[in-house]
């Protein structure tokens, strides 16, 4: 009765862990992105993108720059780049350091992944 118990338990927690493993495996990891993390760029570069390793929804996905946390910009990607890409253009931005926000949500997932990329504007 005690080990059929605790057999119970224990298919019932490696259940739990394949859900968990099975949605965490549809998260989205971004693989590339310009401007690189620390780069610094002329101050005329206004085109912004960020690759994922699987296709991405475009509508629900979000880019944005900010700088020392406040927004700067909300950018609104292209629904005609590449399914995993999120591509926008940025108006000219002057000298200083930002950050490219990205939150994303693949066709699959349900889980919204999210994460800033820094860089700087040299003057």
């Amino acid at each position: 009765m005690m080990s059929r118990r605790f057999t119970i338990v224990g298919l019932a927690v490696l259940g739990i862990q394949a859900i968990a493993s099975d949605a965490s495996a549809q998260d989205a990891r971004m693989m590339e992105s310009a401007p690189k993390a620390k780069a610094v760029i002329e101050g005329r570069s206004s085109e912004f993108f960020v690759r994922f390793d699987r296709p991405v929804d475009h509508i629900r996905s979000q880019l944005s720059i900010t700088r020392d946390g406040t927004l700067v910009e909300r950018l609104t990607p292209r629904l005609e780049s590449a399914p995993e890409v999120l591509f926008a253009r940025a108006p000219t931005l002057p000298p200083g350091d930002y950050s490219l926000h990205w939150a994303v949500k693949t066709m699959t997932g349900t889980n919204v992944v999210e994460g800033d990329i820094p860089f700087t504007v040299k003057p």
